[in-house]
């Protein structure tokens, strides 16, 4: 059984990396957006360490600093003992998308990175070779990345970072690209080569917001919270390898994770949050919204869930559920606590009344619970015809959010505004109106 107090027991070396007190911000117009906040975390020789969060928890931007690709606005990370100042010799990454050049063989993809380090070119085609053939594509060397499915194209991006015979190797979500057997088939062989001291690496830090992925993996998991991203956990992981998903204390766990991710602290903050016209707010289907009450409605729940179950039995991974469960719960129709998803009246209202009755419903908790909808329609309602450009409303999200997160939020209301008929958005025009909808 699994015992939260347990600790792990891998083989490690000494510390390999170090990050102290990193944070990471952007000046805005009322004051520094921060991604980071305070990050700190070690990786020792012999580990494989998980960085778990969801989107907005800063977890590859804190990966991409790792590497040295971009600068800490302070703080420092030690490599080796001495501060990384730029991308690190010994330290190599494999991406979420598959980045390799499509002009090239397997073969040439794999040389490219020792090319660049100036490898000669005898030492390079054997060394790539013997990548290749680590990796499982022996047989492909000759094979261009379009004649090659996903799960193949991300062993060529692998046998790349693994050819120059890294230290460290980085992930960022390697594995979400693919379907499910895939990733699980390409997690199990990389796990089988590192138990097995076949890679030529010392640790392995992955960036996951996949839960089981996480406990699967990781020799230690760190759980960051959102808007700005702060490690709030450090689990060790206490299972030996191989580990059996279906394990009662693999279970355990998984579980124990989901209610630190979803601890009423947490969705308490996010929601006050939402209460700022400034917030970021993230893009929720209101057929997903609609799916999930109904499930949680209807028999075994009765209104009741909890939040691993309704993941397995939906097959939704944590940037798939959090939002959609943190949506409910800042617009009133349902409450998080402890990994458990309960409806409110409103909830339960919603989920046996039909079509229009859900968007009156939906429409008036929306005014109420979300200052940016609410002011797209006092603006529309002020002015003598009632139309508005996006760009209006985008300049004043702007003075606290990023650009891109502005146009997220935007687009995020534009959607629940529309369901809720409380106005209208041409595309095209990028105007909002509130013709044909009645005040």
């Amino acid at each position: 059984m699994y015992n939260p107090n347990a600790a792990a027991k891998p083989m490690l070396g000494p510390e390999i990396l170090s990050v102290k007190n990193v944070q990471r911000g952007f000046s805005k117009a009322q004051g520094t957006l921060l991604v980071l906040d305070d990050a700190n975390l070690t990786l020792r020789e012999g580990e494989i360490v998980g960085l778990l969060g969801r989107s907005g928890s800063g977890k590859s931007t804190l990966l991409r600093i790792i590497a040295g690709l971009i600068q800490p606005t302070s703080g420092e990370v030690l490599y080796q003992g001495k501060p990384l100042d730029g991308p690190a010799q010994g330290v190599a990454m494999v991406f979420q998308t598959f980045a390799l050049f499509p002009w090239l063989t397997v073969l040439e993809n794999v040389e490219a990175g020792l090319e660049a380090l100036d490898v000669p070119p005898r030492e390079r085609r054997a060394r790539a070779l013997a990548a290749i053939d680590l990796i499982g594509l022996d047989g492909f060397e000759n094979a261009y990345p379009r004649e090659m499915s996903g799960g193949m194209r991300q062993r060529v991006g692998f046998a790349r970072a693994l050819v120059v015979d890294p230290n460290i190797l980085l992930m960022d979500e390697p594995f979400s690209a693919l379907d499910v057997l895939t990733a699980e088939t390409l997690r199990t062989d990389l796990l089988d080569l590192w138990n097995d001291s076949k890679l030529p690496i010392k640790s392995v830090l992955i960036v996951t917001h996949n839960i089981e992925e996480a406990v699967f993996m990781c020799d230690r998991i760190l759980v960051l919270s959102s808007n700005p991203g702060r490690i709030m956990a450090e689990i060790t992981v206490p299972f030996p390898h191989p580990r059996n998903r279906l394990d009662p204390g693999f279970r355990q766990m998984v579980d124990d994770i989901y209610t630190r991710m979803t601890a009423r602290q947490s969705f308490d903050a996010a929601r006050r949050a939402t209460l700022e016209l400034g917030s970021r707010l993230a893009q929720v289907s209101t057929n997903l919204m609609a799916g999930l009450i109904e499930t949680v409605a209807s028999a075994p729940y009765n209104g009741n869930a909890d939040l691993p179950e309704i993941a397995r039995s939906l097959h939704f991974e944590v940037d798939d559920l959090f939002p959609v469960a943190e949506f409910l719960q800042t617009v009133g129709f349902a409450e998080v606590r402890e990994g458990d998803i309960k409806l409110t009246p409103a909830g339960r209202v919603f989920a046996e009344h039909g079509t229009q009755e859900r968007k009156m419903l939906f429409a008036d908790l929306l005014l109420r619970s979300v200052p940016l909808a609410a002011r797209i329609k006092q603006v529309l309602n002020e002015r003598p015809g009632r139309r508005a450009p996006r760009v209006r409303f985008k300049q004043e999200l702007e003075d606290f959010l990023s650009d891109s997160a502005a146009d997220d939020t935007l687009d995020a209301v534009i959607n629940w505004g529309r369901y809720a008929e409380i106005f209208s958005y041409d595309d095209q025009t990028e105007m909002f109106s509130l013709d044909d909808i009645v005040s």
